[in-house]
């Protein structure tokens, strides 16, 4: 019997090491995808790529059930389509934590969870994000563009600079000027 290893995150911005750690000293491969969740087994290469590597006995691994799907239902979703291709399932932390070859309630109950815990930091957020609004200070991130550099980008285009000559000359994106170009003919 092997471990295939599955490491999932939603974006790029997102950091796998943790992931990484906890699966690459145990599987005998693991692969990695920066996908949503939101996606079923056959739309989802990375998944599909793992299972091809899994042979009779050996079990997909992951960290934690909600590294199979985002929320209840698509994680429920994939868990089916993986029993129904007679893949097994290894979740290394959690309360579904041991090895599944069906269904079962504590592995919907693990998602359950997951998925109010996901719901909770996001309430949570934007509870803190209204608070300081009222306090009047304003979440994200700050402005790249001063009223400087928008002057800047506003007059290089003027002069019929290109839109990647102005972002390098400026020090800025491509996206930031073309940002800053479409803010200014709204006015």
């Amino acid at each position: 019997m092997a471990l295939i290893g599955l490491v999932r995150v939603s974006t790029d911005k997102q950091n796998t090491q943790r992931q990484h750690d906890a699966l690459d000293p145990i599987c005998l491969k693991v692969f990695e995808e920066k996908t949503s969740g939101k996606l079923a087994t056959d739309d989802r290469p990375v998944l599909l790529n793992a299972l091809s590597h899994i042979r009779d006995g050996d079990l997909l691994t992951v960290q934690e059930v909600d590294r199979l799907g985002r929320n209840l239902l698509e994680g429920l979703i994939v868990l089916n389509d993986l029993f129904q291709r007679g893949v097994g399932v290894k979740v290394l932390e959690g309360i579904a934590a041991g090895e599944h070859t069906e269904r079962s309630l504590i592995l919907d109950l693990a998602l359950a969870l997951a998925e109010d815990r996901r719901r909770d930091i996001t309430r949570k957020t934007k509870n803190g994000l209204e608070a300081a609004r009222k306090r009047g200070r304003v979440g994200g991130r700050r402005p790249v563009v001063d009223d400087d550099k928008r002057a800047a980008i506003l007059a290089r285009r003027e002069r019929g600079e290109s839109i990647r000559t102005i972002a390098a000359g400026v020090k800025v994106s491509i996206g930031v000027v073309h940002k800053t170009l479409a803010d200014a003919k709204a006015r």
